[in-house]
């Protein structure tokens, strides 16, 4: 009975949370009062069972303990502030009812933007929209990033500290403030998602459990907002990226290249899902940044072989993408998609055009540069690449892969 609460509780935390949160206006009070929710739901339900819609019966509970709140605020004459609040929702002369849950609104897209607010610092949002939206503990977080709990629980204290103190609107923004702000939504979620395929800390390459944590997020995301092209996209791209996570690793835990894959342990249901989205997502006119790179993990998931890819097809992808979301890395992808396309000699002229200042602690551009040294058998150029990609690389499983190119063009030179 506790696994199946403790399942409950992940599924429908964001949707009591944000419920409550819209009553009382207080993101620790609504966490508390869903709490004693959850806690209650342990008391009563392995004795009378496990209700036939755990959440409704959930949301109900803590819908209820916050109107009573309210009502001893009121009595007490002390928030003017909640009162007018509560007049806002009808409370003052009939309390919302709470018999139907599914009447009452989803306010997920509330709590989200307001966790993904830009007057938070970065991982801040993170944490917050982990812990709001995704209903992770305060360790849970701490282990998914392999940073001590304390940080992360200051963290989340700082946050909350922001919302409250700059009195940060718990709303959806409309017009061109909703077009300025997903972006930002966006970015926080695909932020998770790349800390889970390919790692920065820790032993692991892929971090399976980030991975499946931006993707729950991202189908939430697209139910919330199902005409928005660029969640779409979004959700795509990342399915089609995890699609081929168990293919990046060998049996040892090293880094298996997209060349060498075996692309029949790719996960054929994500990548059907992902076609599928894409699909829903429309035409690549005007598309955005997710949308295109959706499109270029599409390329890699129809090919039946390395040999088979598109690769003009990808450079003409990454060309569109430099023009909707400029930057050195989107232009170092390029670079080697064009190497992929022409040849090594190609690619290590287009190499030469990216900025490499931008990129001067970013271990992939001396890599890219070393594979196609390595290729023209140009072997001393190709490993003091390599070396210089080891200074900067932190994942201890992507050094073990480095160091073995180096050690091969060691034994040619």
């Amino acid at each position: 009975m506790h696994a199946r609460v403790a399942e409950v509780f992940r599924d429908e935390y964001a949707r009591v949370v944000s419920s409550v949160l819209r009553i009382v206006r207080d993101i620790d009070t609504a966490e508390e009062l869903v709490q004693e929710a959850f806690a209650q739901a342990l008391d009563h339900w392995p004795t009378s069972g496990m209700p036939e819609r755990p959440g409704a019966w959930l949301l109900t509970t803590a819908r209820r303990r916050a109107l009573d709140q309210l009502r001893r605020v009121r009595r007490a004459g002390a928030r003017a502030g909640a009162l007018e609040y509560e007049t806002g929702l009808g409370a003052r002369d009939e309390i919302p009812d709470v018999r139907d849950p599914d009447a009452i609104p989803d306010d997920r897209l509330r709590l989200i933007f307001t966790c993904c607010h830009p007057a938070l610092a970065d991982d801040s949002r993170v944490a917050l929209t982990l812990r709001l939206v995704g209903g992770l503990s305060t360790a849970e977080i701490a282990r998914a990033f392999l940073a001590p709990e304390p940080t992360i629980a200051q963290r989340l204290v700082r946050a909350k500290r922001t919302i409250r103190e700059r009195r940060l609107p718990y709303d959806v923004p409309e017009g061109a403030e909703l077009s300025s702000r997903r972006p930002a939504v966006l970015a926080v979620v695909y932020l998770v998602f790349n800390e889970g395929y390919a790692a920065h800390t820790g032993e692991a390459l892929v971090r399976d459990d980030l991975c499946h944590e931006a993707i729950r997020l991202g189908r939430m995301l697209a139910d919330l907002m199902p005409d928005e092209a660029e969640v779409l996209g979004l959700l795509a791209l990342m399915e089609l990226q995890a699609s081929r996570t168990a293919a990046r690793i060998d049996a040892e835990g090293g880094l298996v290249l997209l060349a060498e894959q075996d692309r029949s342990r790719w996960d054929r249901a994500l990548i059907a899902a992902g076609f599928a989205h894409l699909e829903q997502a429309g035409t690549l006119d005007g598309a955005g940044p997710y949308r295109l790179q959706a499109a270029i993990a599409a390329c890699h998931a129809r090919a039946a072989s390395w040999e088979a890819t598109d690769w003009a097809r990808i450079v003409a992808l990454y060309a569109d993408l430099a023009e909707v979301a400029p930057s050195a890395v989107v232009e170092l992808n390029r670079a080697v998609a064009i190497g992929l396309a022409e040849g090594p000699a190609a690619g290590l002229a287009a190499l030469d055009r990216v900025d490499a200042r931008a990129l001067r602690g970013y271990h992939l551009l001396p890599a890219a540069r070393a594979d196609f040294l390595r290729r023209l058998e140009r072997w001393a150029e190709a490993a003091t690449e390599y070396r210089r990609a080891l200074e900067l690389v932190d994942n201890p499983r992507e050094r073990e892969f480095l160091a073995s190119r180096l050690a091969a063009c060691e034994a040619h030179d």
